[in-house]
């Protein structure tokens, strides 16, 4: 059977889980918290808590530069959203925006810097907009909500191993980013019939909560990070986000594809510290 899916590749695809990730990274010394059913890492640095939101296949290695970088002068946390284990009849873009409402109350966090790629995007915006009062500021990069392109209308039949591998290297800037062990993780959840009942749910879910006639409620300081090259969200969305939400400012970064704080993690990294100390009134 054929299912409708506008996207599906949302996000660079690690060689790893989030969780795998987490232990194999050499530099990253955080161990993985699992309290009242959330699992995530919290760096314990000063300040205002960066919370970092990845997309459907997100994982650490994702925003590994950004959480070394950042870790000595930020409390980065990074919530494991809950994609592949909310029982079905809950799997929904609104289903992970509560877990985000949830954690954020746990966690007893007054004001959050609120920082989102892909699906994450699109997660964080809408916490965002039924949240004002807890945001400090909003950063988006290469984020759904108005418009992405991927599988085209059609989910990919399972065995076809070639497609999967052209789609996987097409999100990067340099195809040759996306290697053997890459393909290999994308071809098995897209193999998995759990996982990939799970992504299609949530990937028809986020189609449905397009955010064109709710951005103007967005109030916080917001900075749009995007790749030239972004073939899932292209360059033309990011513009539409600086259109649609008032405080905004938009950098584009050239030989860069869906995902910059992995290909181009130094630009990136500078734009979003000199953003956060100017919010925070440090420059």
């Amino acid at each position: 059977m054929i299912l409708v899916c506008r996207f599906f590749l949302l996000l660079p695809i690690p060689p790893k889980t989030f969780a795998e990730s987490l232990r194999n990274i050499p530099r990253m010394n955080y161990q993985i918290k699992e309290e009242d059913g959330f699992k995530y890492i919290e760096t314990g640095g000063e300040g205002t808590p960066l919370m970092l939101l990845h997309g459907l296949f997100g994982a650490l290695s994702n925003f590994e530069d950004l959480v070394n970088h950042f870790s000595h002068k930020h409390n980065v946390v990074i919530p494991l959203l809950p994609i592949y284990e909310m029982p079905i009849f809950q799997v929904s873009v609104g289903g992970l925006v509560d877990f985000v409402a949830n954690f954020v109350e746990y966690k007893g966090y007054d004001k959050v810097h609120v920082l989102g790629n892909s699906l994450g995007g699109h997660v964080g915006l809408l916490y965002v907009i039924a949240h004002p009062e807890r945001i400090a500021s909003v950063t988006l990069t290469g984020s759904s909500g108005l418009y992405e392109s991927a599988f085209g209308t059609a989910f990919p039949k399972r065995g076809d191993y070639e497609y999967i591998r052209a789609k996987t290297a097409a999100t990067f800037y340099d195809p040759a980013t996306a290697s053997k062990e890459l393909v290999d993780e994308v071809f098995g959840i897209v193999n998995d019939r759990g996982k990939a009942i799970r992504v299609v749910a949530t990937a028809k879910s986020a189609v449905r909560h397009n955010l064109g006639d709710k951005l103007h409620k967005i109030k916080a300081p917001t900075l749009l990070i995007w790749g030239m090259q972004d073939i899932v969200t292209p360059p033309f969305v990011g513009e539409k986000f600086k259109e649609l939400i008032e405080d905004s400012r938009l950098f584009m970064l050239d030989k860069c594809g869906h995902a910059p704080m992995m290909e181009k993690p130094a630009e990136f990294n500078k734009l979003l510290e000199d953003f956060l100390d100017e919010v925070e009134g440090k420059k």
